[in-house]
């Protein structure tokens, strides 16, 4: 899943998943205990989406971003991949190399689901964004809103985020959620 992030400046072509990396840093608040492991791309966290449970990949370095769900075909039922932006914008996804059919859920900066959008196999036409203050999307399977009853309203669970972002060896606080 590639995405296309306009700013007032310039335009960003992102995407999202790939192979594990190592975070290789450490956060000085709310990040890795001393001489715990770094969990990488390819780790799972569990998330929930309003009241229902996703297994997520969390895309945060501008490579994560590029690739994100790109060539997948192993996504499972409650699987996805989290965004994570540093600032709150306008975004617009597309599904160059990405064969595997997608929702993508926009959240403000407070973790508020606000709108999500099908999106199809190898479809290379932009899904924007109605918002320009959006800092989180979420990619999992096409129907996966409808089918458990998410809607917009729903949160993400921004404690379980933080904790994940922590375990990535990322500070939390750089994307504006508390630890």
């Amino acid at each position: 899943m590639v995405l296309r992030v306009a700013t007032a400046a310039s335009a960003l072509i992102v995407a999202g998943c790939g192979k594990a990396e190592s975070a290789g840093t450490k956060s000085s608040a709310g990040g890795v205990a001393e001489g715990a492991a770094v969990k990488g791309a390819a780790d799972w966290f569990s998330i929930k989406v309003g009241d229902k449970t996703l297994r997520m990949q969390l895309a945060v370095r501008p490579k994560e971003l590029e690739r994100g769900l790109m060539e997948r075909r192993d996504l499972g039922t409650d699987d996805a991949m989290v965004f994570v932006f540093g600032r709150p914008q306008g975004m617009s996804f597309w599904m160059r190399n990405t064969p595997t059919p997608l929702d993508i859920a926009y959240f403000s900066p407070e973790g508020v689901l606000l709108e999500y959008y099908p999106a199809y196999p190898f479809d290379e036409k932009p899904v924007p964004s109605r918002s320009q203050r959006l800092q989180f999307v979420v990619e999992t399977n096409q129907g996966w809103f409808k089918a458990n009853g998410v809607k917009p309203g729903a949160r993400l669970e921004m404690k379980a985020l933080s904790a994940a972002l922590a375990a990535r060896g990322f500070d939390p606080q750089n994307y504006g959620i508390e630890p």
